[in-house]
């Protein structure tokens, strides 16, 4: 009888408390950036091979001290791949596309560049600043697979705004790259505050 009732009592505490300590909160990265702070939250559930890569690079401070090389008004910004003086990074290898998650590429989200092989990603993301529907998954064709949305700006829009209205150039052979770096300083994860 005495073991029947601590079970119970267990069984009860686990399902009182049990949530709020095993449920995780969606990771959060702040870019601090030479124009301001954006806080971008991610989307493991839909994304996680695409998270783990970002929160990699965040955790080994690949991003810091890397630009918004690629700046287009009306489109969407950038970054995680250049030096200030337009020198590539060397990368982790390429991660499979996750783009078929049902994210979309809308105002706001954060998602990953690639080149024309659909499976090419590495460590440059963009930051959509306008519904960029065209981007999207439509099919697992070269054509159709999109770019892989992984999260989205929670905060610091106004500075992704101020990004993509600043004037652009060609260098080395590199178009729409803003006339003044856009640096970003620093890469690091929003610290997680337990539930009380």
């Amino acid at each position: 009888m005495m073991r029947y009732w601590f079970n119970s009592l267990l069984v009860l505490v686990f399902c009182l408390v049990g949530p709020a300590y095993g449920a995780e909160q969606a990771p959060k990265v702040i870019l601090e950036t030479s124009l301001g702070a954006i806080t971008v939250e991610l989307n493991p559930q839909a994304a996680p091979r695409t998270v783990e890569n970002f929160l990699n690079y965040v955790d080994t401070c690949f991003y810091d001290n890397t630009i918004f090389h690629r700046v287009i008004k009306g489109f969407m910004i950038q970054g995680g791949g250049f030096t200030p003086d337009l020198a590539q990074k060397k990368t982790g290898p390429a991660i499979g596309n996750e783009a078929s998650n049902g994210l979309g590429n809308r105002r706001g989200a954060i998602a990953m560049a690639r080149t024309g092989e659909p499976h090419s990603a590495t460590s440059q993301f963009f930051i959509n600043t306008v519904d960029n529907v065209s981007l999207d998954h439509s099919a697992k064709t070269p054509r159709g697979w999109g770019y892989c949305v992984f999260g989205k700006v929670t905060a610091g829009m106004e500075v992704v705004d101020a990004i993509a209205a600043q004037p652009t150039t060609t260098r080395n052979s590199q178009n729409d790259v803003p006339v003044k770096a856009v640096v970003i300083k620093r890469a690091s994860r929003v610290a997680v505050t337990p539930k009380s």
